[in-house]
């Protein structure tokens, strides 16, 4: 299947599986319920950079952030409420590092899809999602003198977590194909 991701939109949508009259709802659905399934399965390692990603490239920045953001709710909510995360200072205000960490990542992987509007949607994809990964560790590394945590930042945890991040890129840009696939051939058959 070769993906159908056009490599310049005037709009710098770069991902359009539905109608953009129903991307934004589209896109939020996709990732809390990525996230959702990241959240029971990985618990504190949801791959905020991949859902970053997917969001600058369906949305424009303003709707973007507001999607990401409910990912991050979605997260938090599965953390606190079903995981059972402790309540005390420094896990609510790691929590609200990794918010703010995906929104930073939204904002970078948005830069790179525009800087690299032209370009083959593979690289622009790559490049969005290594900007939106660094930024992403940065700001949670930058946390660690406040809130400890740096014995996690070292090369193999590092790395893990960025495959981790591409691997639910390239499963999430699949089922965006997927849907946009299917999704004329079911608006056909109720115009009939």
């Amino acid at each position: 299947m070769a993906l159908d991701i056009p490599a310049h939109s005037p709009s710098g949508v770069r991902l359009a599986p539905v109608s953009q009259g129903h991307a934004a709802a589209f896109c939020f659905a996709l990732l809390t319920t990525a996230c959702a399934l990241a959240s029971f399965v990985f618990a504190c390692a949801t791959p905020f950079a991949a859902f970053a990603v997917i969001a600058a490239a369906m949305l424009p920045l303003r709707a973007a952030l507001p999607a990401v953001l409910g990912a991050w709710l979605v997260n938090q909510g599965i953390g606190f409420g079903a995981l059972h995360y402790p309540v005390d200072a420094t896990t609510l205000a790691w929590g609200a590092v990794i918010g703010a960490a995906a929104l930073v990542a939204t904002v970078a992987a948005r830069g790179v899809l525009r800087a690299l509007r032209t370009s083959p949607a593979s690289l622009a994809f790559a490049a969005a999602l290594l900007a939106a990964y660094a930024a992403y560790e940065l700001v949670l590394l930058a946390a660690t003198p406040a809130l400890g945590g740096a014995a996690s930042f070292t090369l193999p945890i590092v790395a893990r977590l960025g495959l981790t991040s591409a691997a639910w890129l390239v499963g999430l840009v699949a089922a965006c194909e997927i849907v946009r696939m299917v999704t004329p051939r079911v608006s056909r058959r109720a115009v009939s």
